[in-house]
């Protein structure tokens, strides 16, 4: 297996200001036709899981951005895997920022998961609910007040992005967070905060987005449909910096993972300060020794030296450079230990859409794999967490591309005699 190059490690939002968003995620069943993936993906059942019947009664929270509505429809039940039952492929399509603008991605992409049978997590950048005239509003550890090194969406977009974030949550998906401002710079960026400083970043997020329709002046629309303070268990933080101090603010309020660490191997996760920890992967570069991050900036950053407008008489060869590199990392992990896969994306059209074009692509033929799982990452947990603990360690010595000559070593508690295992080269 290659190392990461180092242009892997590059902050994904270094160039941030530069772009209109900034720059700124069961077993041995296959689905159902027509089954939603992310209903099934967890339970033993092959058919979609019951959806939670409308509230009785919508109980409007604060100024009525938000509300509760219930449990959120289309989740799975969790089932244990059975003594020497393989597990199924998870892959998990996350998207940083996720906003939507005129590029309308946010929508497209909920388009896709449906004709896909996935569910995604959106991560959401708390001051895409905020309009630019509210910037003041805004206090970001170690920067003037308003400061940001991504844009503030329009009024419109603001509207267009509210109007996306309940849908996609009734569908089954997940609303995490990109944190606020985006900061990467070395001396007063992410990277430095102090856990303190994390809890102000976080509270901030969740005040926009629970209190939109007081800072927006939109009382013409209808509430967010879930709780924020509730649901919101995870995150990534911009440029992949700061996890260490945002631990314990995040532990303390009772999330349960975090996926912003980089050069993550393609094995089983365990956790890191007392979340899960799911980080981007080093996969597969074909026409490279070195693997790269399984991100789209991570991709660019290699291909055009991080150039949102590279050479376009190179762009079909990198677009399929990407296709396949995601491909390669998934059926590594596939055909082998089953590690989940984690695909982390914007909502970007760098280099000609070529990134969105090559994640569709090989999201599409994931999907039609049998065993395969395409869930959020707040699913992904909640099926770790029933699993049996020595069932998950034994998992966890998997190496990448490691491939039991018995699953039963690896799912059953109890012990059984050793057996050998094989090794598919990277």
């Amino acid at each position: 297996m290659g190392s990461l190059s180092r242009r892997n490690l590059l902050a994904q939002g270094a160039v941030a200001a530069a772009a209109g968003l900034g720059m700124t995620a069961c077993g041995s069943h296959s689905a159902v036709p027509g089954a939603h993936r992310g209903d099934a993906a967890l339970s033993k059942s092959n058919g979609p899981a019951p959806v939670a019947a409308p509230a009785a009664a919508v109980r409007l929270i604060g100024d009525g951005s938000t509300s509760d509505t219930g449990p959120q429809p289309r989740q799975p039940v969790p089932a244990k895997l059975e003594p020497g039952e393989r597990p199924p492929q998870f892959v998990v399509f996350s998207w940083d920022g996720a906003g939507e603008d005129s590029k309308q991605l946010f929508s497209h992409y909920r388009k896709v998961a449906q004709e896909t049978k996935a569910t995604m997590t959106f991560f959401l950048s708390g001051i895409y609910t905020l309009p630019e005239g509210k910037q003041d509003l805004y206090l970001p550890p170690g920067h003037r007040p308003g400061a940001s090194d991504i844009g503030y969406l329009k009024d419109e977009h603001i509207r267009a992005t509210l109007g996306q974030v309940g849908p996609a949550w009734l569908e089954g998906h997940e609303i995490g967070t990109h944190f606020n401002g985006h900061f990467c710079s070395p001396t007063s960026g992410v990277g430095t905060w102090s856990p303190d400083q994390w809890r102000s970043e976080i509270d901030q997020a969740v005040g926009f987005v629970t209190q939109w329709k007081t800072n927006t002046g939109f009382t013409d629309m209808p509430a967010l449909p879930f709780d924020y303070g509730r649901e919101l268990i995870g995150s990534r933080t911009p440029c992949l910096l700061g996890q260490d101090r945002l631990l314990p603010a995040a532990r303390a309020l009772g999330w349960k993972y975090d996926a912003s660490s980089p050069g993550g191997r393609q094995v089983w996760p365990g956790k890191r300060g007392g979340l899960w920890d799911f980080p981007l992967q080093g996969i597969p570069f074909p026409g490279h020794r070195f693997e790269v991050l399984s991100m789209d900036y991570n991709m660019m950053a290699n291909q055009s030296d991080a150039k949102i407008n590279g050479d376009p008489a190179k762009r079909p060869y990198w677009q399929q450079q990407a296709y396949a590199s995601y491909m390669a990392g998934f059926q590594r992990a596939y055909t082998t230990n089953r590690a989940p896969m984690f695909i982390g994306n914007h909502f970007e059209s760098w280099n000609g859409g070529i990134y969105m074009k090559a994640v569709e692509q090989a999201l599409r033929e994931i999907a039609t794999k049998p065993d395969v799982r395409l869930v959020s990452f707040r699913q992904l947990v909640a099926w770790l967490d029933v699993q049996d603990p020595v069932v998950l360690a034994r998992l966890r010595t998997l190496d990448v591309g490691q491939t039991p000559a018995d699953w039963r070593q690896y799912t059953t508690g109890a012990s059984v005699p050793s057996a050998p295992r094989a090794v598919v080269p990277a």
